[in-house]
């Protein structure tokens, strides 16, 4: 069974992290939500506050050699604190490092940036974000998801087929039949 880090807070684009978070429990994986304080982080929903959902472990709590990839939701206000956090751009260093799978989308990406990691690499994100890509040194595309080495960059909730779809790819995941 694979298992799958999903680092989020309060903000996270509410579809960015249920639907792939669906998807791959759908087909088998173990999907851990990791955040800064434990309880409940909210997501945001188009243009309001949306579901919350439960934390599993803080992230001062997370080893990176307990999981086998590592998921990175957008939305605006998410990505923006998360950047800010020493722990979690650390953790991000530590699974390019061991060359794991970072699917990042939205606006996510910028923990890209901020983790110094998308140097040479082909990436997308949400418009806003591309430009921070490039300043960063990266070959930024317009499509809905690109893959350069483990990582696994998509625009907007559009994408989410595409996105999940390159992940259980990087992994290695084969869908489970309906009637197994």
């Amino acid at each position: 069974m694979k298992r799958i880090l999903i680092i989020a807070t309060d903000g996270f684009e509410q579809s960015e992290l249920m639907e792939p978070m669906k998807r791959l429990k759908d087909d088998g994986a173990d999907v851990t939500i990791a955040s800064l304080e434990d309880g409940e982080i909210k997501g945001w929903n188009e243009k309001d506050w949306g579901e919350s959902v439960s934390v599993d472990i803080t992230v001062d709590e997370v080893a990176e050699g307990d999981y086998d990839a590592l998921l990175l939701p957008g939305g605006q206000i998410n990505p923006d604190v998360l950047r800010m956090n020493d722990t979690v751009i650390d953790l991000i260093k530590q699974f390019n490092g061991a060359n794991k799978p970072i699917a990042a989308i939205c606006h996510a990406p910028w923990l890209l940036v901020e983790a110094d990691i998308v140097d040479g690499k082909v990436v997308t994100a949400w418009p806003s974000v591309r430009t921070d890509l490039k300043n960063a040194g990266a070959d930024v595309v317009d499509r809905e998801v690109a893959v350069d080495g483990n990582l696994i960059t998509s625009r907007n909730p559009d994408d989410i087929p595409a996105f999940t779809a390159a992940l259980k790819d990087a992994m290695a995941m084969e869908r489970i039949p309906e009637n197994a």
